[in-house]
Formats: structure tokens, C-alpha cells, sequence
């Protein structure tokens, strides 16, 4: 069994929430907890560091391990644990696999908080000083697991340089072997030494405020190298200690060390314990001084990069020429479907393994719709949530022609996964979800890209989509006068939009009969005793149950299955509309249901019916954005829907401009359509 990632890290919901709602965190490390201070010391400086953090504008985030979990942020009784625990480890790179199968509990170093940050998704990481390269590390090669985290770890750390009890020169000397960004911050390149402002080293290069900071964290992350940026902090001048006093100080520290042979992890905090012995305390004021003073310093660089982000993801989602129209917008679930067919026409119950072929594909009714969309040229920003799993990396390869630059990878959480039974006829008998992750489609999250949806030509949003989010959306459009189209997904969550008033600001949905028959009963309209199934029977009810619907709605699009699609809306002069906004104020409209019959296909030629419904109406809609009529509309919807029925896939790859365009409807002869007045 192979556990991801996830199955190790816990995530605060604070923290959680923050990410997704792309505000300010900043990771702290657990050592200096564990290790560096003693109780209740320790404790207090834990919370007033948090506190300095929250008052700053971000969200603090300590790293610690618990019972052999990961914990990206703390509780207070969770950091009361660590810091008065005294059997607790000090967890770095190397530590954690262990530390984890043992269920043991441990502070994390610089190493092992940049792991879990990054894993987490917080670029920023705040700490007192950095490990380096220790003093006769040329002999012993004791070099912290810090220098080289900093070099395959994308995460920036702010600090106070590094600690002056190690060799200053050859630890600068390692960070650039290892590729690492130094930038002192100020107005100064001296490189901080931790207690002192000088350590007679410069650092490479200086960022003289937070936004510059940010600028530089930010070309890191997005050049993609994969190796983190160190922002050196001098310690405030009022609280500094002097670099003669500290520096005899290590000396005599670092000799009683040797002779009570004092090595590796343990090195470090015996110096630091040492040394504030022989300072009288001055060395721990400084300390505590260097931490809160990091802690403000990074939470400003937090705030600075959220900022920046941010106006990037405007700018940049669409990255579109002004003279190209915006995009249409597609808020929805992605999945990876298991699809078993069975080999023979009846499936065996019991217990029995029935024959058949079973396959891995890319669904979700939010990225159906998306996919088609790109594929008939119509690429929409596609909003969605996704884990950051062993199926995160399948599913960008295989949506590669889609506009996935906003969708959510969120550590910690499983990608949504679908599994089908369909018979050798292509019908569902069952089928089993774990969904959760749609709940993270958030209000927070979707309202990041208003601008997107203010100008969307169309917005689409599936019935994977939270009630909530669906509410805003609908709110947004009743504002803003927004096409919207709701697919329903399922029987179950057809009825989200009308638990309210909202559904009224809505322009298109895309029920088939039971998801209309859901719809209608949760507004308390007259229900059909059963559904019939004779095509006529089927068009007299889906008419009665539509009706009432088109008092606000512009179009159903009721879909029918084999026997094709019913188009319900406002008609002149005997064709239905679907364009936002047309004949909305002409009396002379009435309303008509119009039948398009499907394009047959045997049953030997259906393959997966599971995307039919999502390839329909992604033509129709393509259609739409492209100004065609409404006939010719319908008609491309038909085709892709008939390239999908014929394909393991649940959008088919054959999908394209070419294939399914006006030029294919026209070169083809088609059913007459029927058309009923419905006043």
C-alpha cells in the first residue's frame, strides 16, 4: 500500500483556510520550542512570536510533529505539549521518516519546517538563524541539514543570517554551491551573525524593503528552481550584542565543548545554552529581540508576496491581447473516473466477478464541459480543486489544452475519484464517489477571480460546486446581468440553486427528466405520478414540468438520452433564442418547446455513455459563443455528444473544430425537428 503525502501532514483549518483563500501565512519552526529555550520561557515566546505574526496581517503557522503526524500550525494546547515535553525530538530531513513510523513527537528544525511548508504550499518560513557549515567543519564536514534543504526546498526563510557559533564565510561559501538566493535585508549587504549586525561577511545581494523581498521570492518560485531564498535580518540595533564580546564568548563555549566531546545536533543547543550563561542573559535577550523581530520582518514579506500574487493572477488569468474577448468561465468537480464494463449483457450479483474491461479516465462534469469547450475552441478559466496526489500530475498531462493555470492543488487532500459499473449496453448500474474535495470550490476561492467572471461571455457551474458558492455566483450574475448555466450534475444536487430565490438569476439549465422532476419538487410544483418513458409521453412532461421554470430562466435544455434533446424557451417566429439578452423585452415572444431527435448509434458502437450529456451541451454552448443559430447550435451538440458515446474517454479526443463545427452540421441531413407551443 502506497500512502501520499497527505496521509502524513495535517493541515490546521485555519491554515487551510487561509491558503485557499490565497491570504498571508507564515510557517514557524519548533525547535527553538523543543530545544532552544527552557519552559515556561519557551511557551510564552511560542505565543508572542504567533501573535506578532496575526498583528502583522498573516496567519502564523508552527510546524510540529505529534504522535507521528505532521502538524502545519498548532493549537495553544499544542504548543503547551512541545514546550513542556522533555522527551521530544529534533526532527530534521533525515529524522522525519522515523520519527513518523514511531508515532513519536518533535520539534522540527529549519530542514524539517521547510518540508512541511512547502508540502503545505506557505512560501514563506520565518526562524531565529539558519544551520551552516560548523567551525573545523572542513575536517569533521559537520554541515547543518539546513544548507542543503535551502537548496532542493522552494521556500523562502527569513532569519538572522546565520548562527555566529559557526563558520560564517564557508557556510556563504555552501549556500552558493547549493544555488541558493542570500539577500540581506536593509540597506546594508553586511550579512548578519545571528546575536551581532556584523559578521565581516556580504551577503551577495540586499533587498531594502518587503515589497522587494517579495519581488525577489516571487522570481524564485516562478522561475521553478526549486531552491529556496535566504532573507537575512539584522538583529535591532537597540538589542544587538557586540560582535568582540560574543565572538571571545564562542571561543570559550566551543573549548568545553571539545572537551566534553559534544557533537553534531547536540552542538548547537549546548553552545546557545553556553553562551547565554556567560552573557549574564544578554545573548537570550538578543535572541528573543532577532526572533520577534524576524517574525514581524516576515510576516511583512508574506503580506508583500500575497499582494503581489494576487495582482499577478489578475493580470495574468487570462494572460489574453486586449483585442481578444474574455473568456467564458467553468466552475466545476474534476475526477478520475474507473470505468468497469461488463463483458456480458447481464451483470451477475452475489458476490461474483462478472467479466469485463475496466479503465482509468478523466472526468467531472466541471472539466467535461471545460474540455469540450477547448477542444471546440472556446477555452474557458477552468475553477476547481484537486489534491496534490498521486493523480494531480495524470490529470494536468491529460489536460493540457485546457486553461488550468487557476485550479486548486491543495496538499493533504485526495483527488475527487469516481467509480462506474456500465453494462455491455453502455448503461450505468452503479456508481461510487468520494467527492469531498469539492467542498473546497469555495465562496473565498471563486471570488478571487470576479473581474474573470464580470466579463465571462458565459459562466458555467456544475452541481459539484458548494451551495454557497453556487449562491454567489448567482448573486454576482443578478449584479452584473451574467449569462449563467447550471448543469446538475446528478438527481441529488439538481436542486441546489432553488433552495432560494437564487435560481432566478439564472439563464440556462440542462436538466435531463428525474433531475427536472428533483428541480420541480423542491420548489413545491405538481409532480408526475411516474416518468414515462414512450417519447411522446416523455416530451408532454418534460413541457409541464419545464414551464413553470421559463417565468425566469431564458432556456432548458431538457436531455433526453436516446431520444435526443428538448430545447424550452422563448421563441419568435417559431425558433427558440439562446442568446443572452434577445427578445428578453419583445411581447410578441412566446414560448415553444422544440425536439431534436439524437443522432443514432447502435448499441454496439456506445462505449461510455458518461460524458454524453456534458459533450451536448458543451457544443451547444460552443455554439452560442460562436453567434450561430439556434439549430446549428443543438446540431454541434448532437455530433460531439454521438463522438462521445463512441469513446472510453467521457469527452472524446475526436472532438475539434473541424469535426464538430457548423460546416459538419450543414454537410449532413438531420431529422425534422418538432416544435409545441407551451402558452
Amino acid at each position: 500500500m502506497c500512502l501520499s503525502p497527505g496521509a502524513y501532514v495535517r493541515i490546521q483549518p485555519s491554515v487551510q483556510e487561509a491558503l485557499m483563500e490565497g491570504r498571508p501565512v507564515v510557517a514557524l519552526e519548533s525547535t527553538i520550542i523543543t530545544h532552544g529555550m527552557a519552559y515556561p520561557q519557551n511557551l510564552s515566546m511560542a505565543r508572542e512570536v504567533e501573535e506578532i505574526v496575526t498583528t502583522n496581517g498573516a496567519v502564523p503557522a508552527t510546524v510540529g510533529i505529534l504522535r507521528g503526524r505532521i502538524h502545519v500550525g498548532l493549537t495553544d494546547e499544542e504548543l503547551e505539549f512541545l514546550a513542556s515535553s522533555e522527551n521530544v525530538v529534533k526532527v530534521s530531513r533525515r529524522d522525519l521518516p522515523f520519527v513518523l513510523s514511531q508515532g513519536l513527537s518533535g520539534g522540527t528544525t529549519v530542514s524539517g519546517t521547510m518540508i512541511a511548508a512547502h508540502k503545505a504550499g506557505i512560501p514563506v518560513f520565518v526562524t531565529g538563524g539558519i544551520g551552516g557549515v560548523h567551525r573545523g567543519g572542513e575536517n569533521t564536514l559537520d554541515v547543518s541539514a539546513d544548507l542543503t534543504e535551502l537548496g532542493r526546498t522552494p521556500v523562502a526563510v527569513v532569519s538572522a543570517g546565520v548562527k555566529s557559533i559557526l563558520d560564517i564565510g564557508r557556510t556563504l561559501e555552501y549556500l552558493e554551491t547549493q544555488g541558493v538566493c542570500v539577500a540581506a535585508f536593509g540597506e546594508s549587504r553586511e550579512f548578519p551573525a545571528f546575536f551581532s549586525r556584523q559578521s565581516g561577511f556580504q551577503a551577495p545581494y540586499h533587498v531594502r524593503d518587503e515589497e522587494e523581498a517579495a519581488e525577489l521570492i516571487a522570481s524564485a518560485l516562478g522561475l521553478g528552481l526549486s531552491s529556496g531564498v535566504l532573507i537575512a535580518v539584522p538583529c535591532p540595533q537597540e538589542r544587538a550584542a557586540s560582535g568582540q564580546v560574543i565572538e571571545e564568548t564562542i571561543q570559550q563555549a566551543l573549548s568545553e565543548a571539545r572537551s566534553k566531546g559534544i557533537t553534531g545536533k547536540e552542538l548547537t543547543p549546548f553552545m546557545l545554552q553556553k553562551i547565554n550563561e556567560l552573557t549574564d542573559g544578554k545573548s537570550l535577550d538578543s535572541n528573543l529581540a532577532l526572533i520577534q523581530n524576524n517574525a514581524r520582518v516576515g510576516s511583512c514579506i508574506a503580506v508583500a508576496l500575497s499582494k503581489l500574487q494576487k495582482a499577478r493572477r489578475k493580470r495574468n488569468v487570462p494572460r489574453r491581447e486586449d483585442t481578444t474577448p474574455p473568456q467564458p468561465v467553468v466552475i466545476g468537480g474534476i475526477n478520475v473516473d474507473f470505468i468497469a464494463k461488463a463483458q456480458n449483457p447481464v451483470i451477475l450479483g452475489g458476490g461474483q466477478t462478472n467479466a469485463g474491461r475496466v479503465r482509468r479516465t478523466f472526468g467531472g462534469v466541471g472539466r467535461n464541459l471545460a474540455d469540450c469547450l477547448s477542444r471546440l475552441g472556446q477555452t474557458p478559466l477552468f475553477l476547481s480543486a484537486m489534491g496534490k496526489d498521486e493523480h494531480s500530475e495524470s490529470i494536468l498531462r491529460y489536460c493540457h489544452h485546457m486553461d488550468m493555470s487557476a485550479v486548486l492543488q491543495l496538499e493533504g487532500k485526495s483527488t475527487a475519484t469516481y467509480c462506474a459499473v456500465i453494462t455491455s449496453a453502455g448503461e450505468l448500474s452503479i456508481a461510487l464517489g468520494d467527492m469531498d474535495i469539492h467542498h473546497q470550490i469555495t465562496e473565498q476561492y471563486v471570488s478571487q477571480f470576479k473581474e474573470n467572471l464580470c466579463q465571462a461571455p458565459l459562466v458555467c457551474i456544475d452541481g459539484n460546486v458548494p451551495l454557497s458558492t453556487i449562491q454567489y455566483v448567482c448573486q454576482l450574475a443578478r449584479e452584473h446581468q451574467l449569462a449563467v448555466c447550471y448543469e446538475p450534475t446528478d438527481e441529488n444536487k439538481a436542486s441546489k440553486p432553488f433552495l432560494s430565490d437564487n435560481w432566478k438569476a439564472l439563464t440556462y439549465v440542462s436538466p435531463n427528466l428525474q433531475e427536472l422532476r428533483a428541480i420541480n419538487r423542491t420548489l413545491g410544483n405538481p409532480l408526475p405520478a411516474e416518468l414515462p418513458s414512450r417519447l411522446e409521453d416523455v416530451v408532454q412532461t418534460a413541457v409541464a414540468l419545464t414551464r413553470p421554470l421559463l417565468a425566469h430562466l431564458r432556456c432548458v435544455v431538457v436531455t433526453l438520452g436516446a431520444h435526443g434533446v428538448l430545447l424550452c424557451g422563448k421563441s419568435l417566429g417559431g425558433s427558440i433564442s439562446l442568446r443572452p439578452g434577445a427578445h428578453e423585452q419583445t411581447a410578441a415572444a412566446s414560448l415553444c418547446a422544440t425536439h431534436y431527435p439524437a443522432i443514432h448509434i447502435s448499441r454496439e458502437e456506445i462505449v461510455n455513455v458518461s460524458g454524453a450529456g456534458d459533450s451536448l451541451m458543451a457544443g451547444i454552448l460552443a455554439g452560442m459563443l460562436a453567434k450561430h443559430d439556434t439549430d446549428t447550435c443543438v446540431r454541434m451538440g448532437l455530433l460531439a455528444a454521438s463522438l462521445s458515446l463512441r469513446s472510453y474517454e467521457p469527452i472524446s479526443p475526436e472532438i475539434s473544430t473541424s469535426s464538430v463545427s457548423q460546416e459538419q452540421v450543414k454537410s449532413r441531413s438531420w431529422p425534422e425537428v418538432k416544435v409545441w407551443k407551451m402558452d
